[in-house]
């Protein structure tokens, strides 16, 4: 009696074991709340089926869908498959996704040629294929919104994590979210036509021809009708030309003048010493005294005179050395969010690194340089606002003979600057080469050259400056902006220039465009007011 017993007791627990073994799979939860991570696989299966079922249903939802948008792992084994597919201009179907998975050694584990087959049955027609994808998307961003929520929680209760290193990350993660998942679609011809005629309406409106960020120096301005948002203007030059003295001179046109905010990245120079040539400018006092402070009486009141528009000036001064592009992009947002900056101005390229830590790259040097100009070129579009970037000139400059123009050959270490800028502006001063008379026995004392050696959106000039070197400015050469009796205005008579007096600035040369040949030069405006205050004595 008691073996049957025992007989009894072991099927009944044989049973129960055959009946636990064989449940439903419980779904195991997310996190603490219970709750799944937001998902849609009827969606995905659906999406899936209409791709192999229509040839021209991948084209609708190719720039949404991604193999990691979808949440079951078998469906994006199955979403490669139909990527590579389309990738060799191979037919889409249940056979060629089939066969492509064999070939990739994945069919087993994307559920096998059976599983692939019933996904055409979730689904009728591509008819609804774009709402579903963006549904998908959707609930992929989630969980990546989730994940990196999770990082952030983990990595706040480490002792040793670095706080600011946490904040960078985590908006560097955001961003890499909303820049991998929410891309710009097309614009019809209808819209765009609008939003063109809509913009040039607003130029007629504007009495001084300008449409970008103004940099002050008038004949300049008359090329370029003002940095233009999006551009990327690479201002390049020996060392000793007056590069930082010119970009300096332009941001304070812009911000004192215009009261455009600007913000300048100083790689080169501290903030201290970049407010000193700003005072040295502002004040027309010469540097050697502010570097020293010997001031007499009268230059202080001078100085408290001159320097309170400029206290006040909308001016943003970042001096971190080593700047990475990621940095910079995270402080130019920031800059863009909070302070509505209108330009930015980098001095110079190639003190930046390409990577956070400020290490050396994996590739050399130029492809370094590279990745750093087209990463200036996604910001100028990204926050569609002019970036000057400053670069130098290799030495072939000075091995070279004659004047020494420069080329866009000498651009350093990458051709790709050339390739990504929308401008390309070389500063040359012949009296740095001891040279003292122009091609037409002009003076070249005090005398600044901006050469206009690429435009992407207007012609190639070469306009003429004033350089004050005591002051570490430019100005105009006819005293439109800055003081200076130091140097002589009329050195460099209309005639000695282009014919045309009537349509271009007499310190302007005209060399013509490879682009616009027939577009007439924009309309003229009044000069800069740069240091015409009466002085308080």
């Amino acid at each position: 009696m008691s073996d049957r017993m025992d007989d009894r007791l072991k099927q009944s627990a044989s049973r129960a074991k055959a009946a636990w073994n064989s449940r439903p799979p419980v779904l195991t939860l997310a996190s603490p709340t219970g709750k799944l991570p937001p998902q849609a696989r009827e969606l995905e299966s659906a999406v899936l089926g209409a791709l192999m079922l229509e040839k021209d249903a991948l084209t609708t939802v190719i720039d949404i869908l991604k193999p990691q948008s979808f949440y079951d792992d078998k469906h994006q084994r199955i979403f490669k498959a139909i990527l590579n597919l389309f990738d060799k201009s191979e037919p889409i179907d249940i056979l060629t996704v089939n066969q492509e998975l064999r070939e990739m050694g994945e069919l087993e584990a994307a559920g096998g040629t059976h599983y692939v087959a019933n996904l055409t049955f979730k689904v009728n027609s591509a008819a609804n294929i774009e709402y579903h994808a963006r549904i998908i998307t959707e609930n992929a961003i989630k969980r990546e919104l989730i994940r990196i929520a999770s990082d952030i929680h983990r990595d706040a209760f480490e002792d040793t994590t670095d706080v600011f290193n946490l904040l960078d990350q985590t908006e560097q993660s955001l961003f890499e979210v909303s820049e991998s998942n929410i891309r710009k679609n097309f614009d019809d011809m209808r819209s765009l036509m609008g939003k063109a005629i809509k913009e040039l309406e607003e130029k007629k409106n504007q009495k001084d021809g300008l449409t970008g960020v103004p940099s002050g120096f008038s004949a300049l301005d008359r090329v370029t009708s003002g940095w233009q948002p999006s551009d990327l203007v690479i201002i390049a030059a020996r060392p000793g030309m007056g590069k930082t003295a010119f970009v300096v001179s332009a941001m304070r046109n812009a911000a004192v003048d215009h009261k455009k905010p600007v913000a300048i990245f100083s790689l080169e120079m501290s903030s201290i010493q970049l407010v000193n040539r700003l005072i040295s400018a502002e004040a027309e006092l010469d540097s050697e005294k502010i570097k020293k402070g010997n001031l007499a009486d009268y230059e202080w009141a001078q100085l408290n005179h001159k320097i309170s528009s400029l206290s006040s000036a909308p001016i943003f001064i970042d001096d971190t050395p080593a700047l990475s592009i990621r940095e910079l992009r995270t402080k130019c947002r920031r800059l863009k969010a909070h302070h509505d900056i209108q330009m930015i101005i980098i001095d110079y390229l190639q003190l930046m690194t390409g990577n956070a830590d400020g290490g050396k790259g994996a590739g050399n040097r130029e492809q370094e340089i590279a990745s750093i100009s087209r990463a200036l070129k996604g910001i100028a579009k990204e926050l569609n606002v002019p970036v000057l970037a400053l670069s130098q000139l290799s030495r072939s400059v000075e091995t070279r003979g004659g004047d020494k123009k420069p080329q866009l050959s000498d651009l350093r270490e990458s051709g790709s600057i050339e390739q990504d800028a929308d401008m390309v502006v070389f500063l040359y001063r012949p009296e740095y080469y001891k040279i003292t008379e122009d091609e037409m026995g002009n003076p070249t004392q005090g005398m600044g050259e901006v050469i206009i050696a690429k435009h992407r959106n207007g012609s190639l000039e070469t306009v003429q400056l004033k350089f004050i070197g005591r002051f570490t400015k430019f100005a105009d050469l006819d005293g439109g902006g800055f003081g200076g009796d130091d140097f002589n205005t009329g050195a460099f008579p209309a005639s000695t220039f282009d014919d045309d007096a009537s349509s271009f600035a007499p310190n302007t040369i005209r060399l013509g465009s490879r682009i616009n040949n027939d577009t007439p030069p924009p309309q003229a405006f009044p000069r800069s007011n740069f240091g015409n205050e009466d002085p308080p004595f």
